[in-house]
Parts: structure tokens; sequence; C-alpha cells
């Protein structure tokens, strides 16, 4: 009898000792491919991070200009092929009320101003990507600011346009800004004395909804552009466009 249970748990031993090693062997295999394959993973991100990042930060000196990186193997836009891609983007808006009022070409990007035609104000900022002449909304005060039209979805932009939001929350948007457009030039030419030296604030900024934006020259040529902020008189200074090349008014 202790010779027959002797055996019986010899056997149950080798069994359940078997049932360990393979089910080990299993788990090896089974973490070995998820490594793997996470590893992989991890890789790709990684090479796609710089990737994405490279093409970002190559057209400003190490700046991300966030928007429409490029390979650097691109001309400038045309004055032409920037209002092509801004009226195709608006036509994607359906908003007959808004138009294409102003032009500037940078060597990194184009910039368009879009105008509303019943108020004749500033709706939103435009940039056209060299590389594929396409449109999209500018960063910086455009998204923070634009109290309208700001946002960085197209979502948002509509609900703008179609006077949602919540009204509880939002500036009366018919009501003079705090900020005068006087107030907005002087606010800017501070803040260019303070920053860069011999840089002269233009005296037409274009209004938006909740904000200013305006060029400035240096040498006598235009040599950037800031905004300020109608409301806390806050200067924002554009660091994605690069050199300026020619500018052209629509209407």
């Amino acid at each position: 009898m202790n010779k027959a249970l002797t055996t019986i748990l010899t056997v149950l031993a080798i069994l359940v000792l078997a049932g360990v090693i393979f089910f080990a062997r299993s788990m090896y295999a089974r973490s070995n491919l998820m490594f793997g394959w996470n590893n992989r993973a991890y890789e790709r991100g990684v090479m796609t991070g710089m990737m994405n990042r490279s093409g970002m930060m190559n057209r400003q000196n190490g700046m991300m200009n966030g928007y429409g990186s490029s390979n650097g193997n691109f001309e400038p836009l045309t004055v032409d092929h920037a209002k092509d891609a801004a009226k195709q983007y608006l036509a994607s808006l359906n908003n007959a009320d808004l138009t294409v009022s102003e032009i500037m070409i940078f060597d990194n990007n184009a910039y368009v101003v879009i105008k509303e035609t019943s108020t004749r104000k500033g709706a939103f900022e435009l940039l056209i990507d060299p590389d594929s002449q396409t449109a999209f909304p500018e960063h910086g005060p455009n998204m923070m600011w634009n109290l309208k039209y700001g946002g960085n979805n197209r979502e948002s932009m509509m609900k703008g346009m179609m006077g949602g939001g919540d009204s509880t929350s939002t500036p009366d948007l018919s009501a003079e800004m705090p900020i005068t457009l006087t107030q907005a030039t002087q606010d800017a030419q501070q803040y260019l004395d303070a920053n860069i030296s011999g840089a002269t604030a233009a005296t037409d900024p274009v209004q938006f909804y909740g904000y200013y934006t305006l060029d400035f020259e240096k040498d006598g040529k235009v040599a950037g552009m800031v905004s300020v902020n109608g409301y806390t008189g806050q200067v924002f200074l554009h660091t994605w466009h690069g050199a300026f090349i020619e500018e052209s008014k629509v209407d």
C-alpha cells in the first residue's frame, strides 16, 4: 500500500513539474513576443517623434513652428497660390460672410487675414503651408484669444460662426474692447522697444474678436508681427513666419 501510494505521489509530482515547466515556457514565449512587439512599437514611436520634432524645428533655427513643417526643399508661395488655398478653406466652412482680406508671404508660410464682409472686422487668421499649399487656422492668439472663431479644431470654429457657446462666460462681442486700437499700438511699440531694438510698430492693426494683430518694421522693412490682447494688453510675438517677402491687399 505504501509503495503504491509512493508511486502515485511520484507520478503526480512529475505531472505537476511538467505542467509548471510547460506553463513557464509558455509565459516566457508570450512575454518575449509582447516585449518584442512593444520594443518595436517603442522604437517606431521614438523615431516618429524624432522625425516630427525635426520637421517642426528645421525652419525656425530651433524654434517650433507647430504646423505645416517642411523638409526645407520648397519654394515660397505666391500670392495667388495663398489666395486659392485660403478660398478653398473658406469654401469648406460654407459661410458666405467670410472673405480673404490680406495676404502676406513669408519664407516659412503665407499669412492670411479673413474678415467678415458684414462687419469688416477681422474674423480669424490662416497660415498656408508652402509644401502642401493647404490652409489651416494660425496658432497663437488666433487660437487662444479669438472669442468668436477661436479654438484648435473645425468644430469650435463652426460653433463660433453659428453663435454657439456659453453667453454667460463670453464677453459681448459687439462691445468695444477695453484696449483701444491706439493703446494696442502703444503696447506693441513698448514691447518692441524692450525686446527688438529699432523695430517700429505699424499704426493700422487689424481688429479681431478679442485682440489686434499688427506688423512691425525694422530698417524700413517688414520684420515680423505681433498680436495684442484687447482686454489685458498682453503682447504676443509671432515667431513662425520667417523672412518677409511680399504682401497683397485683397479687398
